[in-house]
């Protein structure tokens, strides 16, 4: 909801998720929040069949907190899919601070390690890592 309230009045928020529950429990919550139908759109599946179906360059915020191991392909993707100008945010990016600890090798922590890389070594996007909670990897296309 408050992704939704801080984005422009012509903005409209979607959400990807394979749990149908989920989806109904976020279009209650826009519906109880008063959002205007138009406001938001719910698409059921999963994210690495259906980004790739999302228009080029249309999205102003792209928020990434899925199945990690999936993470190099939704991160090639919403860099695809974001404005210039727009922000890619991953949760969970330091994976409860195992990412700065070097014998931490478990997959998901060496694939977090792997996007974090990409991202700084990536000359399309600025990126920041925020240490808040168990870390949010923040990066702006150019």
């Amino acid at each position: 909801m408050c992704l939704l309230r801080g984005l422009s009045p012509q903005a409209v928020l979607t959400t990807i998720d394979v749990d149908v529950e989920h989806l109904k429990a976020a279009r209650e919550a826009f519906l109880e929040s008063g959002s205007p139908a138009n406001r938001t759109r719910t698409i059921s599946g999963r994210a690495a069949d259906v980004l790739p179906r999302l228009t080029d360059s249309a999205y102003d915020l792209v928020f990434i907190d899925a199945d990690k191991p999936n993470f190099p392909g939704y991160v090639q993707q919403a860099i695809r899919l974001l404005k210039s100008g727009g922000t890619l945010v991953i949760n969970d990016a330091l994976d409860k601070d195992k990412v700065s600890n070097p014998a931490a090798r478990d997959s998901t922590t060496v694939v977090l390690r792997q996007i974090g890389k990409a991202i700084r070594d990536d000359e399309r996007l600025s990126s920041a890592m925020l240490p808040t909670g168990d870390g949010l990897l923040v990066a702006v296309k150019k």
